[in-house]
């Protein structure tokens, strides 16, 4: 059951207080912080309190922990996501006071109206990639708003409304609610078959990206991966009118990275290549690491020099850019090993995380915590999961991050970990997990916590262990 009422989209100013329910998420808080910026008065409750709650809160928010139709209180609005489940009791309560209830999305799109809009889609990298057209838009004196899925270091925030003629914002396509949006800039990073619960087909997937890149208007501008097959079929099948600017490795992009190569030591390397088609050749460097980052670096400057930043002033705050939180984020070390966290939730993105682990691990090995996000998500990809992992000399598999789904008997982390042979194991505990993953970590290697779930609260109890291994004598190096 879907419980977003239809009320005409919310082109316009909304009524308050607007009160949202699951305020902590990441999206919802992005888009509560952007009215906040706006003067208009939130509300809003969460299961757990959090210091995103309270972070709110100092803003102005009245927020509250826990669900109860009495947080409503006079509300004129009410926001929720998909996440949100029809029995919520503010849910219900809104429906029977006919009080308005509105997707995240449709509130974004109203907050950003009147804006020229820039909204970066794709199955993966669009947060990575959001953050960078922000921080170069930042540094070029444009002061964009945005509002990004995730924190990122160089911003402080996850959202901020400056007022300004820009905003840049993550369009996440996990329910379609993208569609919502009307984006003078669209960026597509990639297709690919995800969200099948909403879907159910791959083909459904790459029809609703064809319907948002048709939402730019004539004159607008679609970038767009040439190397990524799904993108590609986007692009055909878009219509005329719009303008489309493709980028990547492929001979054919309209901008084609080329030169690629690694500055500096494996432990702290920065990548740097050669971005060809614009008026003429320009050398980027980048601080974070994969080959996917340089895509997506290659679309945020795309879009920024589209927007009138100077090519080198691009190029100098691209340089400076930490990357975003939970994507290859270091958490930190102890006893000579590395523990860094990722969000990584599809193979395709536990892949790229992996490839771009084993380029910072350098000869070492690489060692994984990982977290399946959705049964569904599992069941659909564990082969595909499988064998992305392996790219890893080995993997502990915690059981799933249910979300928003109910367990599906026979479907568990162990589904992946029976495809990978001895180089994979499921286990319950995490404090098992945990030991295992710290007993066979030597110096030089690197422990990646991998999911979009709660994985990543592992990461500072991983280091919490290799320093008291490493006070009482217990580490050892390869070869020992």
């Amino acid at each position: 059951m879907n419980p977003v009422q239809d009320h005409g989209g919310h082109r316009g100013r909304l009524a308050e207080p607007v009160h949202f329910i699951g305020l902590g998420g990441a999206g919802m808080s992005a888009v509560a912080r952007v009215l906040l910026g706006q003067g208009l008065r939130v509300t809003g409750s969460d299961a757990a309190d959090s210091r995103v709650l309270a972070s709110l809160a100092s803003l102005g928010a009245d927020v509250f922990v826990g669900h109860d139709a009495a947080h409503l209180g006079d509300a004129g609005t009410v926001v929720v996501s998909s996440a949100i489940r029809a029995d919520n009791p503010e849910l219900v309560d809104a429906q029977r006071r006919g009080v308005p209830v509105i997707h995240r999305s449709e509130a974004l799109a109203a907050a950003m109206a009147g804006r020229q809009v820039v909204a970066v889609a794709g199955t993966h990298g669009k947060t990575t990639t959001t953050a960078m057209i922000t921080v170069m838009l930042q540094g070029a004196g444009r002061a964009p708003s945005f509002a990004i899925g995730g924190d990122v270091a160089a911003l402080g925030v996850n959202a901020q409304w400056t007022g300004g003629d820009i905003f840049v914002a993550e369009a996440d396509e996990s329910d379609g609610s993208f569609l919502n949006y009307v984006p003078t800039i669209a960026v597509v990073t990639n297709v690919e078959a995800d969200h099948l619960d909403h879907y159910g087909t791959a083909e459904a997937v790459t029809a609703v990206f064809r319907q948002f890149a048709e939402l730019v208007p004539d004159g607008g501008l679609l970038v767009a991966c040439a190397d990524d097959p799904g993108a590609a079929q986007v692009i055909a099948g878009t219509g005329q009118g719009r303008r489309v600017r493709t980028y990547g490795y492929a001979a054919e992009a309209d901008i084609r990275i080329e030169a690629t190569r690694a500055l500096g030591s494996t432990t702290n390397s920065i990548l740097s290549f050669v971005v060809d088609g614009l008026d003429a050749q320009q050398e980027l460097q980048l601080g974070v690491p994969g080959r996917h980052n340089i895509l997506n670096a290659a679309a945020a400057f795309a879009v920024a020099l589209e927007l009138g930043v100077d090519p080198a002033v691009a190029a100098a705050h691209l340089a400076l850019f930490s990357g975003a939180a939970r994507r290859f984020e270091a958490r930190g070390g102890g006893r000579g090993v590395r523990v860094f966290d990722d969000y990584a939730h599809h193979p395709t993105e536990v892949a790229a995380a992996l490839t771009a682990a084993r380029t910072v691990a350098g000869e070492y090995a690489v060692h994984v915590l990982f977290q399946p996000h959705l049964y569904s998500r599992t069941s659909e990809f564990a082969a595909g999961f499988a064998d992305a992992l392996g790219l890893a000399d080995s993997t502990v598999i915690l059981p799933v991050y249910a979300a928003r789904e109910d367990p599906v008997p026979g479907v568990g982390g162990w589904l992946i970990a029976d495809r990978m042979g001895p180089a994979g194991s499921y286990e319950e505990s995490p404090g098992a997990a945990l030991q295992a993953l710290t007993s066979r970590a030597r110096t030089g290697d690197i422990i990646l916590t991998v999911g979009a779930g709660d994985v990543t609260v592992y990461g500072p109890q991983l280091v919490e262990r290799l320093c008291a291994g490493e006070a009482t004598g217990a580490g050892a190096t390869h070869g020992a």
